[in-house]
């Protein structure tokens, strides 16, 4: 009895809990400093979005039922249908994620696990470049380069500016910064996973798709939600290649103006303080915020269901 005492008092002693240390103490209140500041930012923002959106909505002449209920959106005269520009915003990002989601997991899983040392090496830093191309780059590609094929294809059901070029070359755009977060999560699946699978005779697509594919589902379902973000959020390409006009259309050959690019083009004029265009430019950046995020929400949710499935 009395060794055991000795030895818990000596094991007190050298509690690592109990111990003070500066530099420990200094990180830990970094990192709460770090994590609280990113907090107070997201609060901050929301509430500056908030407070200049109700001084649109105070207009005796804006109603919700107007902003909602619509599909006209011309403040200056009285028309304030968000639709006309949400209809863009969902269109060129759906388009985009069609094209970079299947094709940035498929480079991942090649990188993954079929590619060699030398190809990936090669690889990696090409899809680097292309996430490091500013984007008005990007947008005169969809509208000199893009939308010429588009236009030899389909003749003149294709307008000039159009949403599918811009949505293709978003996909192009976002397509490197998938790839690169579902390759990272497919690479810290553990390699006894692929080991058991080899052992119970499955062939490496098998092993792939069915193990580590189920596996890296969360790490997948972040790339997914960061794509959907950067899509709803690009502005350069949907304002140089999409169209300056809002139109309330789900026609992909059709120009139209989505959220973000209508804020490029109406900030860049002259507005007067507190006039309803400006005011207005809060209450489409405050729907943009919700539209992101119930787009997140619904991403979160498919994730989850497919996780529960194989786990």
């Amino acid at each position: 009895m009395n060794l055991k005492s000795a030895e818990a008092r000596k094991f007190r002693q050298f509690d690592l809990k109990k111990k003070f240390r500066i530099s420990e103490s200094i990180i830990q209140a970094s990192l709460f400093f770090a994590g609280i500041l990113s907090i107070f930012i997201t609060i901050a923002i929301v509430y500056e979005l908030g407070k200049e959106a109700m001084l649109f909505f105070n207009d005796p002449d804006v109603t919700l039922g107007k902003f909602l209920g619509t599909t006209k959106w011309q403040p200056g005269i009285g028309q304030y249908g968000i639709w006309a520009l949400v209809s863009a915003t969902l269109v060129t990002s759906f388009i985009a994620m069609v094209i970079s989601l299947p094709l940035g997991l498929a480079s991942a899983i090649y990188l993954s696990e079929y590619a060699s040392s030398k190809a990936r090496s090669i690889l990696k830093p090409v899809l680097e470049i292309l996430a490091g191309i500013p984007t008005v780059v990007y947008g005169y590609f969809a509208l000199l380069f893009v939308t010429p094929i588009l236009k030899s294809i389909f003749g003149d059901q294709i307008q000039v500016y159009n949403m599918l070029s811009a949505g293709l070359v978003m996909g192009i755009m976002i397509l490197p910064l998938i790839s690169s977060m579902s390759e990272d999560a497919l690479s810290a699946v553990p390699r006894s996973l692929r080991e058991a699978a080899y052992a119970m005779g499955a062939t490496k697509v098998e092993t792939s798709l069915q193990v580590v594919l189920p596996a890296a589902l969360s790490g997948i379902g972040a790339a997914l939600i960061v794509g959907i973000s950067r899509a709803v959020g690009e502005t350069m390409i949907v304002a140089v290649a999409a169209g300056s006009g809002p139109n309330f259309t789900f026609d992909p050959f059709k120009a139209a103006e989505t959220m973000t690019g209508h804020i490029a083009r109406i900030s860049g004029g002259d507005l007067s303080y507190n006039s309803i265009d400006y005011t207005s430019l809060f209450a489409i950046a405050m729907m943009l915020f919700l539209l992101t995020l119930v787009l997140n929400l619904i991403s979160q949710q498919i994730v989850n269901r497919f996780r529960e499935r194989y786990e």
